[in-house]
């Protein structure tokens, strides 16, 4: 059984355990667990699986009188795990955090199942550190997480990512062209997440005379909450080519030769397989703040540049504009990168998830 949710960077993990464990016993039975109205309930089935939703949801830390149904919704979410445990007799639980996650993994524990802990970030949550100490294994994606975790029961296996990265034979050239990019010029692929990010939009917005001057080509990942009012003002742009999302992300990355993105922990997987010069702007309205100590990781080792929000107005253009001018510094920035990467994390997790379920 297997839960996590909520975000991409929980659910893509989770259904790619799954379809590797589906890949190496054809036969296994895999249900998912995901909280009631989020976008796991629609994504998991398109992907074949069946999923129970929970009444669960997030503590709302702006409003104290949001949260008053939160035990409620709790109570019945344990109750009802407890139910879909002894239904479906799982050899094994996995979480890869969400919602849903917590209770399922909690429930599990208490009634002797195995539990698997995948933790994407660099700073465990409190619901996963107060699981971690009965969990069987804790899979992670960065060193140094002794201080969250029993230091006996972790194990460095990287972040899930999806295939098509992993594997591209994707050039540049063609890349671009696919996109209807000049090949011979430099082009800044910007990532703000499914959805997008307001204020990451609003500072790219500003750099668009800065970067047709400076002949910089930029692909826009601007989320579909944005797209249609950035293409009504942008579209006669030169040089300015914007998507509401981009599917084709191998392609998107190969084309890339510097990325302004989001620091979730799934997309720093991925952009340290790529291997581009990243500069990584975290987003303040995250739990824990861990999209910031996720950028804090790779800064500590070189391997990104940093700007916080609050920031980005007076130093986006400049950083931008002296990475272009540095070669040396891409290339340093492009090199720390790529030795972070774990392009096989999913194949270590599910090696870790075999001896505990025979």
């Amino acid at each position: 059984m297997v839960s996590g949710g909520g975000t991409g960077g929980h659910i893509f993990p989770a259904l790619a355990i799954a379809n590797e464990l589906k890949r190496r016993y054809p036969d296994c039975e895999i249900e998912f667990v995901g909280a009631e109205g989020r976008m796991e309930m629609d994504r998991v089935p398109k992907e074949g699986y069946k999923i129970h939703g929970l009444p669960i949801v997030g503590l709302n830390r702006k409003s104290i009188a949001a949260n008053l149904k939160f035990p409620v919704k709790l109570i019945r979410s344990v109750a009802y795990c407890r139910k879909l445990l002894k239904n479906f007799e799982p050899d094994v639980v996995v979480g890869t955090g969400g919602f849903a996650s917590g209770p399922l993994l909690y429930v599990a524990q208490r009634m002797g199942i195995p539990t698997v802990i995948q933790e994407q970030n660099s700073y465990a949550g409190i619901t996963n550190k107060r699981l971690g100490a009965k969990a069987s294994a804790i899979c992670v994606a960065y060193e140094g997480m002794n201080s969250f975790f029993p230091k006996e029961k972790i194990h460095l296996t990287g972040n899930p990512i999806r295939p098509a990265i992993a594997e591209s034979k994707e050039d540049s050239a063609s890349s671009k062209s696919h996109f209807n990019l000049d090949p011979e010029r430099p082009v800044l692929l910007v990532l703000g997440g499914s959805l997008g990010a307001r204020r990451v939009n609003q500072a790219v917005e500003s750099l668009i005379p800065w970067a047709q001057e400076a002949g910089l080509q930029v692909l826009w990942q601007c989320g579909k909450l944005y797209h249609d009012d950035l293409h009504t003002r942008l579209n006669d742009e030169a040089d300015v080519h914007i998507h509401a999302f981009i599917s084709e992300m191998e392609k998107a990355y190969a084309a890339a030769d510097m990325i302004l993105s989001r620091a979730g922990a799934g997309t720093i997987s991925e952009l340290a397989v790529v291997g581009k010069p990243s500069i990584l702007i975290p987003s303040p309205n995250v739990a824990e703040d861990h999209q910031t100590k996720n950028a804090l990781a790779l800064v500590d080792k070189k391997a990104a540049l940093l700007i916080r929000e609050s920031e980005i107005d007076n130093r986006l253009v400049a950083d931008i504009e002296r990475l272009l001018a540095d070669a040396p510094r891409r290339e340093q920035l492009s090199n720390n990168l790529k030795s972070l990467a774990i392009p096989d994390a999913t194949q270590r997790i599910v090696d870790l998830i075999e001896p505990i379920i025979s």
